[in-house]
């Protein structure tokens, strides 16, 4: 079983588009949550991913774009995007982000899919501090989660530790690491985001999850895409400068 992990499109269709074209042979997508939100084409995103064969987790700039939520916790930027996000979705595609199931949700025999932590759907998991309690008490063997825009791996076997992040160095263009997953061992697997990345990496980032009978492993990519054409869109459209420009510095 091969699976396309996304999260975080956050309504910018060129980097999905891009995704969608350099991802490898898969069976199904799993998607993690915030379709929608900051970018300037929520409709085409949602378009996107009603058409594929996947499962489906909300976000919580999905909730508020859908109206489930206020944007009161939100920043001035994040809560003007979802505004405009709430008022430019179709009636069709506000209500099926509106219907994407709150995570957890298990999608294969001791995988889950989460927005945040698996214990709860807003909390960040940014570093060994936070996966601490999340690896303890999660129900399943792994769980792939996004929320944070930031590629890694935490894991736990017994009162071994770690924290993994793919490195690609200096390599330009579309680049890949793969992490086996030891059996016995319990993962917090982020994708990283498809849309808005937040470590200093502008290309879209995705994963491929994939085990057999004997082994499990995920696949960290990278891909590169029409940065200035989701740039203009977001100027077009009115939304704050601040969305466009840190599209072309990862952050």
């Amino acid at each position: 079983m091969r699976a396309l992990v996304i999260s975080d499109i956050h309504g910018n269709v060129h980097a999905l588009d891009a995704v969608l074209a350099a991802a490898p042979a898969h069976d199904v997508v799993w998607n993690l949550g915030d379709v929608v939100g900051y970018g300037a084409r929520p409709n085409e995103v949602v378009d996107r991913l009603r058409a594929l064969t996947a499962r489906h987790v909300r976000g919580n700039h999905d909730r508020v774009c859908c109206g489930l939520t206020p944007p009161q916790g939100f920043n001035p930027v994040a809560a003007a995007a979802a505004v405009w996000t709430k008022e430019t979705l179709t009636d069709e595609n506000r209500t099926w982000v509106r219907a994407m199931p709150k995570g957890p949700v298990e999608v294969a025999t001791n995988v889950l899919c989460a927005h945040g932590s698996p214990l709860h759907e807003d909390h960040y998991i940014v570093s060994m501090r936070d996966a601490w309690a999340p690896l303890q008490r999660m129900e399943a063997g792994v769980t792939l989660f996004g929320h944070t825009h930031v590629q890694g791996n935490f894991s736990m076997l017994v009162n071994d530790w770690e924290e993994e992040r793919p490195r690609y160095g200096r390599k330009e263009g579309e680049v890949s690491a793969r992490i086996e997953l030891t059996r016995g061992t319990r993962h917090l697997i982020n994708p990283g985001s498809v849309g808005q990345p937040r470590d200093a990496d502008w290309r879209a980032a995705f994963a491929i999850y994939e085990e057999d009978e004997s082994q499990a492993s995920v696949t960290f990519h990278r891909t590169p895409y029409d940065v200035a054409a989701a740039q203009a869109a977001i100027r077009e459209a009115g939304l704050p400068e601040r969305l466009a420009a840190r599209l072309s510095s990862g952050k």
